[in-house]
């Protein structure tokens, strides 16, 4: 069964990035769908998969993580219009029965991602 989970580590404190917003989005031609809001928990994970199942339908997502948001929460002192505001992810998903795991290392001025397990 495939899933689709995330984690974020904010690497400027060297821990996970608890209470971070994150939206799930699926792109269908020119159509955006909001599929969920979800927040990280303590550990910068997801309480439960992003998808799974049948819920996990090949095409083309997107990954939103407001990260201005948070690290002003954080305490950041960021600019009115901050370098990093939203992060995009755009991702595809080509086979549904494989594990997708979208991890976000996180700081005010970069980020990295990549396809984990």
């Amino acid at each position: 069964m495939g899933r689709l989970t995330t984690h974020v580590l904010d690497t400027a404190r060297g821990k996970p990035a608890a209470h971070l917003e994150i939206d799930l989005i699926r792109i269908k031609g020119e159509t955006q769908t909001v599929l969920k809001t979800v927040l990280t928990n303590a550990d910068g994970r997801c309480d439960a998969p992003l998808l799974e199942g049948d819920a996990l339908e090949r095409g083309r997502y997107e990954l939103v993580f407001h990260a201005a948001s948070y690290l002003r929460e954080m305490g950041d002192d960021l600019p009115e219009f901050p370098f990093l505001d939203d992060i995009v992810i755009a991702f595809g998903i080509d086979r549904d029965d494989q594990h997708y795991h979208v991890p976000l290392l996180l700081s005010a001025y970069g980020y990295s991602t990549y396809r984990g397990s």
